[in-house]
């Protein structure tokens, strides 16, 4: 009671410790996160010399380039492609407000009619481009907004309207401006002339060279001291951004031979036959041996619940599961095999009927397409009672006289593969053409001509010729993918689990070695890296192993897509900054062994012309005839760029002295110099000069702006 009395004495005193305690606590989170502190924006995804790219804005036009890009893009993947052209926008736009290059009222009229003349919407009676209606149009999205309007085959909003002009605008402003950037690259005539002569002038050259290789890697030695020299003299070369290493175990959710096993005597209900009792009365499963064919569709599908249809279809033997394509395909009618096998897939396959079946088909057609057929181009308009009409015109004209085939494909046919060869597809399989059009060259005869519908439209075909002749099977296969169990899911967790507890106090190694654990390690993980080698998708991870409180050694579970759980351990962390030399070591070493090589070699050569260094050395000379510095190599030596631009600066009979060269150590003498004969004009050299530099200017001036331009990405915060 004494101490409760004390407490209560000193109440206004507890508060203030409290307090100050709680405000120590606020202004820590305050310097841990300074952008808080001093008034960063939280909402900033990046900055572009100066200019932010806000995240709510940059988010929605994620979520539109997902859409875009369909289901199987990554949030990631889309994120990156928005980025990137966020930051070029700005980048360029620097450049633009430079210059003072804007696109006007009228000149935004002109490229909006470029761009939308061939729209019905925006067309008058007589098919001309009409501005009002373009302006309403505009008008009336503003009004509906944030619903959207119909534009041709797709749907808009206000918005997206408005992102459209701005991309028209920049398109228009990125062409004005590469175009002033083309046309200060043009190669000039001294240009053209210094590369003629370049290519056309030769030497005819004599060798000696001592390579490298002629000392062992151990002889050299090497030590963190060079490595970090080396780094010095090179630091742009070695300058990377933050990285990770990490290794991980992996806990798959597979099958286990006991859920193989399982599935297996489930299928002895479909081998013998089952009496069931269901829904409150007796049913009997059929033996699949016993069912009729006519039958079989619905007992695969529905009876046997197979997770892969029935297919009533004749195939050759190709077409088998190859694990036991020739059990298969030997099988009499109405034989059942199985269960058996086949991938991750366990099978019970019956042999319905056999046939024989021509080995390949010429054939020749006319494709008339229709609305909404694949691959039915924008000027399509036919329907599909419209195309039918059609081809059985076709079809009736080429039976009365089958010379106008070739006419019809041409004045008819959509298929843009085979109108260039009369319609005619040469000897193939049944497996390269879609299955009707497949069924009808093989299942009909030579000199047969029918009209047959596919996905693409409506064909008019003519067998043409066909080859060879063998049994083709028809089967019935019930199909169940092999699953884990619930049993083998929870052993998956157990034993991760059980791994987790044995790292917090041992040995990431040691732990997975006593489990006959496979340990993969994986370097330079990026902040933005989005897959794992082995992992694929593994953002979660990522994003785990940079964050401020991840430290060496430490370790997480992860879930796999999928099914199943990933422990990883992060090894090691690399900040922005140079490479260090332990991680350096594996590229720099060979150039720093060269160079002490290089320098051995010439303590050890003793001569002065290429025949004294030959004996010397105990090698022999070599020659290479009509070198040139376009392509600087020397025969037997390979490309060596700088030994040819020391010899190019000799006169004829002159020797150099050592040379240290890409392979080796070398002395050259020139036996010969031939220049090349000049010409009247090199107008056409400066041309093909002026148009690969124009070609190739648009992309690197754009890596040069960006290169320079002040980009601060904060993506990683918010993905």
């Amino acid at each position: 009671m004494a101490v409760l009395n004390k407490i209560r004495q000193r109440s206004l005193f507890l508060i203030f410790i409290i307090a100050m305690a709680l405000f120590a606590f606020v202004l820590t989170d305050l310097f841990r996160n300074s952008d808080a502190l001093f008034g960063a924006s939280q909402d900033v995804v990046a900055t572009v010399n100066g200019k932010n790219i806000n995240r709510e804005e940059f988010m929605s036009r994620v979520e539109s380039m997902q859409r875009q890009l369909g289901p199987n893009a990554t949030s990631t993947q889309a994120m990156n492609r928005v980025y990137d052209q966020e930051v070029r926008r700005e980048v360029m736009n620097t450049q633009f407000d430079e210059l003072g290059l804007t696109v006007e009222q009228d000149q935004m009229k002109d490229l909006l009619e470029q761009s939308f003349s061939s729209y019905p919407e925006f067309q008058n009676e007589a098919g001309l481009f009409d501005e009002n209606k373009l302006t309403e149009f505009v008008a009336n999205l503003k009004a509906i907004y944030p619903e959207p309007a119909v534009l041709g085959n797709f749907q808009l909003t206000y918005d997206d309207w408005v992102n459209n002009e701005k991309s028209i605008a920049v398109g228009a402003q990125e062409r004005a401006y590469y175009n002033m950037v083309k046309a200060g690259v043009n190669a000039t005539l001294n240009e053209g002339e210094v590369d003629y002569f370049l290519e056309n002038s030769t030497r005819d050259i004599r060798y000696i060279q001592i390579p490298y290789s002629t000392i062992n890697d151990s002889l050299v030695e090497v030590t963190k001291g060079d490595i970090k020299d080396y780094i010095n003299n090179n630091k742009k070369k070695f300058e990377v951004d933050a990285s990770r290493d990490i290794v991980y175990v992996e806990f798959k959710e597979e099958p286990s031979l006991d859920d193989e096993n399982n599935l297996k005597s489930d299928f002895d209900s479909f081998i013998n036959g089952k009496a069931v009792f269901e829904n409150g009365k007796n049913d009997t499963i059929r033996a699949f041996r016993n069912v009729k064919a006519s039958d079989l569709e619905t007992y695969v599908s529905y009876t046997a619940a197979s997770d892969q249809p029935y297919v009533n279809d004749f195939v050759k033997k190709s077409a088998l599961p190859a694990v036991v394509a020739d059990t298969l395909y030997n099988l009499n009618v109405g034989d059942v095999y199985g269960p058996y096998k086949d991938g991750n897939t366990m099978k019970l396959t019956r042999m319905v009927a056999t046939k024989q079946m021509p080995d390949s088909a010429k054939v020749r057609h006319i494709l008339i397409p229709h609305i909404g057929a694949s691959s039915a181009g924008a000027d399509v308009t036919k329907t599909v009672e419209q195309a039918k009409k059609t081809a059985d015109s076709a079809l009736a004209i080429v039976k009365a006289n089958r010379s106008k085939f070739p006419e019809l494909v041409t004045a008819l046919s959509s298929d843009q593969g085979s109108v260039d060869k009369g319609g005619v597809y040469d000897f193939h399989p049944s497996t390269q053409m879609v299955k009707p059009f497949s069924e009808y060259e093989f299942s009909n005869n030579v000199g047969d001509i029918g009209v047959v519908k596919t996905q693409f439209g409506f064909h008019v075909i003519e067998i043409l010729d066909q080859k060879g002749s063998s049994k083709a099977v028809k089967v019935a296969t019930i199909s169940r993918t092999i699953e884990p169990s619930t049993e083998t899911i929870d052993n998956v967790f157990t034993e991760a689990s059980k791994f987790e507890l044995a790292i917090q106090d041992g040995d990431f190694q040691e732990a997975a070695k006593e489990r006959n654990l496979t340990v993969k390690p994986v370097n330079g993980i990026k902040v933005l890296d989005e897959q794992i080698p082995g992992l694929a998708s593994q953002r979660p991870l990522v994003r785990w192993a940079f964050e401020d409180g991840t430290k060496v050694g430490d370790f997480k579970r992860f879930t796999i897509p999928g099914g199943g759980y990933v422990v990883a351990q992060v090894t090691k962390i690399s900040e922005k900054g140079t490479m260090d030399p332990e991680t350096a070591s594996a590229s720099v070493l060979s150039d720093i062994r060269k160079e002490k090589k290089a320098k051995m070699i010439r303590e050890k050569v003793s001569g002065t012309t290429i025949d004294e260094v030959s004996k010397n050395q105990s090698r022999p000379t070599g020659n290479s005839v009509a070198v040139n510095m376009k392509n600087p190599t020397l025969t037997g030596a390979g490309l060596e760029p700088k030994v040819v631009g020391v010899a190019f600066g000799l006169n004829e009979g002159e020797t150099s002295g050592l040379i240290d060269g890409d392979r080796g150590v070398f002395m050259v003498s020139v036996s010969n110099v031939q220049e090349a004969t000049k010409l009247d004009n090199y107008q056409s050299i400066a041309n093909r000069l002026s148009t690969a530099r124009s070609s190739a200017a648009q992309t690197k001036v754009y890596n040069a702006l960006k290169e320079t331009a002040d980009i601060e990405d904060n993506r990683a915060n918010f993905y």
